[in-house]
């Protein structure tokens, strides 16, 4: 298609071509050429041998050629006319995108006497590129109580023509309710916006169909469209506002990937769902370019891949931010790459001789070379010089090209070959160098370095590594023969954290296999930086140097870590809080754990392993949270324990498990209550346990009943015998006093036996700790054992009459059958009933035994 639109203007083209030849510069050895692009191979550009005031033939003769630095060859030249003529199709487009003007450059050398010419060739653009919109389709959503003359920007198309065939216009369909204006932004390009003309009604018609058509200048006119769907929606009046119109950040072009380089940040004056703001980037049509992504949640841009100034100085990213409904602004960062010293000049050896008779008259030309840095500025500013104490120089000529030539007679017999080297520096800080070595021979003589097949290597390694591993091998070839040919290698002396690189890596001096001596850790490093040394046996030795990067692959040894909920330092257990009126779904808490590992290796999911009420809670498989499956009932209990856990992706998969305990109640003091009003289920184990507990109570009743019997033998006995012996015998002095137990140490027990509730409670967590009863210190009456001491005590025991005794044991059985009820009605275990009916005996047992 855009062969048939050149067509008709093709002897227009070639008029141009003949009028911009004429027309060149020939000032300081230039030659100026202008040429528009698409046109076919083979076509004229310029009569070089004309404008060089030469032949033809001549110039054949003189073996002119063309010399590019690494750029594909676009032009070449006719040896018969002496014209110069396109080699391959030329895009200007391709070659410098939309730059105002397009020129590419390179240099002819007449061989005869290496005479250099630069040549400069514009490429002028055509009209072969439509606008072009970065989507076929535009989804808007306005509210219905949208005022008239409300702007909405719209997506930009995009030209790759410059001038005249660029982008010119835009054009809406006719319609009712909206409108297009034009805006032109402070970078000179046009954006539309859709203005609402009438105001909208849902009711009546709910989606408008537009079609906005993007036109260029060219002849013909070139055009694209968009298709844009208006979705009418409530109440969304609000579009968000960018902090600033255009962001403008510089960074240098050796800023590690990753790093975030600016947040744009746009507000939203809506609330809820119309105030969530996201970040795209609008790609241009034809940009395939990811230096930067931009994170849509947060709004940072971060480095992707590596920059580099010589590649482009500076990147132009169009942001927008849309909110939920869809109305989205625009603005435009501008992100400037600082060029940085990281390119060491390069050597272009145009022509150069390896042997010279050694009557060479002085000035004789050895080598030409150009020399060249991809840096700016102070930067780019080249240096040349030589070795002293040589017999050369370097002569400067155009475009840095630089002639060795001789500057005395050579003697064969005092130097049978030299070994010349060029350095190069440049005006960076710090500066960089590059050497050229010039090998000239005099006699036969072979001094060729090692030379490695690529620059550099990447050899990989899993992780936890046998010792001794075999890791990569490194070949070098030498073109010499005999001893030059010996290759000898090692490793560079370097440090890798504090340790000398031998202590990781060896190499073997003859074959150069790398050897794994030690165990690597992925956690620790990720990759070593080795550099090997191939050096040969020849005199000099000569040698060169490989850079290896051993890679550490992680593997999946470490489990999960959970770091919420954790264990509580104080030995209680963790209780989270579930109100009884939760809805489905109710996060109740969240595990959050991490792994070491990374990659797959790192990628956690969740799973309930175990709990005491199935179907009433679930957790979420990626993101930990626990959530109520249905609404909480009163049959439910209200501790609840869940058991989940964590495993990675890894291979094989590693896992932890946590309990969580969850208590079922509104609030902190709700949980005590419900703990206070619990009753025992009424069923058939309830009925058993019941009888058996009558018949303890009964059982239990008979041996105290006994007991108290003999408690009462006892006590008239010792009365009798008191009235036989003499009452100064001082009785019972001997027995310790602790061993006496009166009523007050029964009533201590029935009073210090409770339920002790203790709450502890923190910014993140509640604990109940329910503890065990404690007898301690609850059977003797202490104060009782100071204030009487054991005579006192022995008198009223010996002395008492049979009526206060049985008045003591009468209330003492009062109190234990209290105690009893009281059991049975608090307690809900048979064993914790049967230990307090049993405790009171023995105490009495006991008591008795020791009287």
């Amino acid at each position: 298609m855009a062969a048939q639109q050149k067509f008709p203007h093709c002897r227009r083209l070639i008029l141009l071509c003949f009028l911009l030849a004429t027309q060149w510069e020939a000032a300081a050895g230039q030659m100026r050429y202008s040429v528009p692009e698409e046109i076919d191979k083979g076509s004229f550009v310029g009569n070089i041998a004309k404008d060089l005031g030469l032949e033809p033939l001549a110039l054949a003769e003189r073996g002119v050629r063309i010399i590019s630095r690494g750029r594909m060859q676009l032009f070449s030249l006719n040896p018969r006319t002496g014209s110069l003529i396109t080699a391959d199709r030329v895009d200007r487009e391709e070659l410098c995108a939309q730059s105002a003007r397009c020129l590419v450059n390179f240099n002819i050398l007449l061989q005869d006497k290496l005479n250099i010419y630069s040549v400069e060739v514009e490429i002028t653009d055509i009209n072969d590129n439509a606008p072009r919109f970065g989507v076929e389709e535009l989804e808007l959503k306005i509210s219905e109580t949208t005022t008239p003359g409300f702007r909405i920007p719209l997506k930009s198309a995009h030209d790759a023509d410059v001038g005249e065939n660029t982008l010119q216009k835009y054009e809406l369909n006719p319609n009712d309710h909206f409108s297009l204006d034009v805006r032109s932004g402070a970078d000179g390009n046009k954006y539309p916006e859709l203005v609402l003309q009438r105001a909208l009604d849902r009711e009546e018609e709910a989606v408008h169909y537009l079609l906005l058509l993007a036109s260029d200048g060219g002849d013909p006119v070139q055009s694209g469209t968009l298709q844009i769907r208006v979705t009418v929606l409530d109440v969304n009046d609000n579009a968000p506002v960018f902090t600033q119109p255009e962001y403008l950040v510089s960074v240098p072009e050796n800023m590690p990937i990753g790093t975030r380089i600016l947040t744009v940040s746009a507000t939203d004056a809506d609330e809820g769902y119309n105030a969530q703001v996201a970040y795209f980037r609008e790609k241009k049509p034809g940009d395939t370019s990811e230096v930067f992504e931009l994170k849509s949640t947060s709004g940072d841009i971060v480095i992707t891949k590596d920059l580099d100034y010589e590649d482009a100085k500076f990147h132009e990213i169009d942001v927008e931010a849309q909110d939920g409904p869809g109305l989205l602004t625009r603005t435009k960062v501008i992100v400037t790459v600082l060029d940085v010293n990281d390119n060491a000049p390069e050597f272009y050896m145009t022509s150069a001789t390896s042997s010279v008779t050694e009557d060479s008259p002085p000035g004789t030309i050895i080598a030409l070379f150009n020399v060249h840095d991809r840096d700016s500025g102070q930067n780019a500013f080249i240096q040349c010089s030589l070795q002293e104490n040589l017999p050369f120089k370097l002569e400067r000529s155009v475009d840095n090209y630089h002639r060795l030539v001789t500057t005395k007679p050579l003697d064969r017999e005092q130097i049978s070959f030299y070994n010349i080297t060029v350095t190069a520096k440049d005006g960076g800080n710090p500066s960089l160098s590059t050497d050229a070595h010039i090998l000239l021979q005099v006699t036969d003589i072979n001094d060729n370095p090692p030379a490695f097949p690529h620059s550099s290597y990447s050899a990989y390694i899993p992780e936890n590594n046998l010792r001794g591993t075999s890791i990569f091998s490194v070949t070098a070839h030498d073109p010499d023969n005999d001893d030059n040919a010996q290759i000898t290698y090692s490793l560079a002396e370097e440090t890798i954290q504090g340790e000398p690189v031998s202590s990781y890596v060896s190499i073997n001096s003859d074959t150069g296999v790398l050897y794994a001596l030690r165990s690597f850790d992925f956690e620790q490093f990720h990759n070593l930086l080795l550099w090997v040394t191939a050096s040969d046996s020849g005199d000099p030795s000569l040698s060169s140097n490989v850079s290896i990067s051993l890679i550490v692959l992680d593997q999946n040894d470490n489990a999960p870590e959970i770091l919420y909920p954790a264990l509580p330092t104080d030995g209680s257990t963790g209780v989270e809080l579930a109100p009884r009126s939760a809805e489905p779904g109710y996060l109740v808490t969240k595990v959050v754990a991490v792994d070491r590992d990374s990659g797959k290796n790192a990628w956690l999911s969740y799973r309930l392993l175990k709990t005491s009420e199935p179907g009433l809670f679930a957790v979420g498989v990626h993101t930990g949270e626990v959530r109520t499956v249905r609404a909480l009932q009163d049959r439910d209990a209200l501790k609840q324990n869940l058991v989940v856990a964590v495993q990675d992706h890894g291979q094989p998969p590693l896992s932890a498990t946590v309990t969580l305990t969850i208590a079922v109640a509104d609030s902190i003091p709700d949980i005590l209550a419900d703990l206070s009003s619990l009753e025992p289920a009424h069923d058939s184990d309830a009925s058993n346990l019941t009888l058996y507990l009558v018949v303890a109570v009964a059982a239990v009743s008979c041996v105290f009943l006994a007991f108290v019997i003999v408690l009462l033998a006892l006590r008239v006995r010792h009365w009798h015998k008191s009235r036989l012996l003499p009452t100064t015998s001082g009785g019972v002095a001997g027995v310790p006093a602790s061993h006496f137990v009166g009523v007050d140490g029964v009533q201590a027990f029935l009073q210090t036996y409770s339920h002790e509730v203790s709450l502890t409670s923190d910014s993140r967590k509640s604990h109940l700790i329910f503890p065990q009863p404690n007898y301690a210190d609850t059977l003797i009456s202490h104060d009782s054992c100071e204030k009487k001491d054991f005579l006192s005590a022995s008198q009223s025991l010996l002395e008492g009459e049979g009526q206060e005794i049985f008045s003591q044991v009468n209330y003492i059985f009062i109190i234990y059958l209290g105690a009893i009820l009281l059991k049975i009605n608090k307690l809900s275990s048979l064993f914790s009933c049967l230990h307090h009916l049993l405790y009171v005996p023995v105490f009495f047992l006991e008591n008795i035994l020791d009287f």
